[in-house]
């Protein structure tokens, strides 16, 4: 049962709420933060984060110093969900055919007694196609460079440690549990956020809403952030349009179009999704693909407006289930 009777009680709440958020949003989500995550995650000695190297391993560790840092607490006594995936012959010097690399997960605890035995998930892969080649995913598959993936995806990992920084400071916590995580093999076919779903640590019923970022640190002139999956959940879509006024953002906003990053694996399985990027470009997949590239004010913009995405999901007065957009 919905807890707002009528539709001008519910604008005028929201109004309400959507304010309140957006003024405790301003203080640790900024543009020196989002680089100084995005130069770090992208730069030369991570070679391009590919899974089973020492880069990729790196970047889980880095990842988890910060889940630590800020408070999160961890499944099972540990950050790290190890498995292994299947990397074809050649493909960055790696040495077998199988490797192991890992998703970094922890979780902040609801404020609520009873909305804290529910879960939101946020999230961002780490990896990349490390150095390329004829076998990846680059789009010059000619040339052997280290591909940085600044915005593919060091810019989802800052926004998401960016989001935890922010989130770990405040005073109330949300109604419901968050759970953060930073998926490894996406760039093979989701693999890392297919094994989450496959290898949950709570009950998938209690998982309601899971909001992805992948590619956000390339804000367009037009400050356009692109989301799908917005009709996924109850009100989505008015929730998104409310929270883009006076954000300095101007979302495009699909109720369906889920998009082909982690959050597809999430849908699959009829847990409901937002996907948050900032569009496409042409040093997608090619070693061009660095930090001088970023729009780091652009990245402090989005970071807010998914910020306070995540908590006013997270302190959802209605019911939140799932809405099939297929």
């Amino acid at each position: 049962m919905k807890l707002f009777k009528n539709s001008k009680f519910k604008t005028v709440l929201l109004l309400t709420l959507f304010a309140n958020i957006a003024i405790n949003a301003q203080n640790g989500i900024n543009p020196k933060t989002f680089y100084k995550h995005d130069k770090y995650l992208s730069s030369d000695k991570m070679q391009g984060r590919f899974p089973g190297t020492k880069g990729n391993n790196d970047a889980a560790a880095y990842i988890e110093k910060y889940f630590k840092k800020f408070g999160l607490k961890n499944f099972n006594d540990s950050y790290y969900q190890s498995f292994s995936l299947f990397v074809k012959e050649g493909l960055n010097k790696v040495k077998s055919d199988s490797v192991k690399t890992q998703n970094v997960v922890g979780y902040i605890e609801g404020s609520d007694e009873n909305l804290k035995n529910e879960f939101i998930v946020i999230g961002a892969h780490y990896d990349h196609w490390g150095w390329g080649g004829q076998a990846s995913g680059s789009k010059k598959k000619d040339v052997v460079a280290i591909h940085n993936g600044a915005d593919d995806n060091a810019s989802g990992v800052s926004a998401l440690l960016c989001i935890l920084e922010e989130l770990s400071k405040a005073k109330i916590k949300p109604k419901r549990s968050i759970i953060f995580i930073s998926f490894s093999g996406e760039e093979e076919g989701l693999l890392g956020s297919k094994y989450f779903v496959s290898h949950l640590p709570v009950e998938k019923t209690a998982v309601k809403v899971m909001l992805n970022m992948d590619m956000v640190g390339r804000l367009n002139a037009e400050k356009q952030i692109y989301m799908g999956g917005a009709g996924t959940f109850p009100d989505g879509v008015e929730l998104m349009k409310k929270l883009g006024e006076n954000s300095g953002l101007n979302p495009v906003i699909h109720a369906g179009e889920v998009g082909g990053s982690d959050h597809v694996s999430f849908y699959k399985s009829e847990i409901s999704v937002i996907g948050f990027h900032t569009g496409g470009h042409p040093q997608y997949h090619t070693p061009e693909d660095d930090v001088d590239l970023i729009n780091i004010d652009g990245g402090a913009l989005v970071t807010k407006y998914i910020y306070n995405t995540l908590t006013s999901i997270a302190n959802y007065q209605q019911k939140l289930y799932f809405i099939n957009q297929d």
